[in-house]
């Protein structure tokens, strides 16, 4: 792969199963001078299972405003970064947004890779709509906001696609059921881990099987739209 200049690379990592990372994600990420990431621990492991040593700086919710300025700045002078989370593509649900903004304003070329991402698995698998989907991310933690939020998103009838912890699943699913009624759902968690599993039906079967046993790791939840 040629050397790269002058650019900025957002390049999805597995949120998983290491063999979803892309040939061309690993050349990027070979030839870049840079890469930002979230947690430096986490992607060095990363890239020493990739056979790479590269220079990191760490980006985060909470310095990336700062970090932005830096980054574009390296780039103009014709350096190369590729920006990665810790699993997944940047800028969902994930850090990165800043960066892009900055590099816009800065008339800095931005290359997305396209690449591993919780979202399209948990929909393509879930059994509901795909033709057309709302994707919400993480509802906010407090009940009354989120039922708040719930109420504003009830009426469409795209497919819903959120992100939950599972501490919070269970509550999450009971607003879900006061607010927009027992409707289909996939719960879907673990995309491309080794305990990867779908759990499909309605809001009070999926909140009956929690009653019996519980729902771990990274969880996506599917909801079938409002049928008019």
């Amino acid at each position: 792969m040629e050397p790269l200049k002058g650019k900025i690379y957002l390049v999805p990592t597995p949120i998983g199963n290491m063999g979803d990372i892309t040939q061309r994600a690993i050349e990027v990420l070979e030839s870049a001078d840079l890469v930002a990431c979230e947690d430096t621990r986490r992607s060095g492991s990363l890239l020493k299972k990739l056979g790479l040593k590269k220079k990191l700086i760490s980006y985060h919710d909470f310095n990336e405003q700062r970090r932005a300025r830096r980054l574009v700045e390296q780039i103009l002078k014709g350096l190369s970064v590729a920006v990665i989370t810790d699993g997944g593509s940047p800028g969902i649900s994930d850090p990165a947004y800043r960066i892009v903004r900055r590099a816009i304003e800065s008339n800095v070329e931005i290359v997305p890779l396209p690449g591993p991402t919780a979202v399209i698995p948990a929909l393509t698998a879930s059994g509901l709509g795909t033709d057309r989907f709302f994707f919400e991310g993480f509802l906010p933690n407090k009940s009354t906001a989120r039922r708040k939020r719930l109420e504003r998103l009830k009426d469409l009838e795209h497919t819903l696609v959120f992100y939950e912890s599972p501490h919070r699943l269970s509550r999450t699913l009971k607003d879900m059921l006061e607010v927009m009624g027992n409707r289909e759902i996939c719960v879907a968690r673990e995309i491309s881990k080794k305990f990867e599993q779908f759990v499909r039906g309605t809001v009070t079967d999926i909140l009956a099987d929690l009653e019996v046993r519980a729902i771990k790791g990274e969880i996506v939840i599917v909801v079938s739209g409002n049928k008019v």
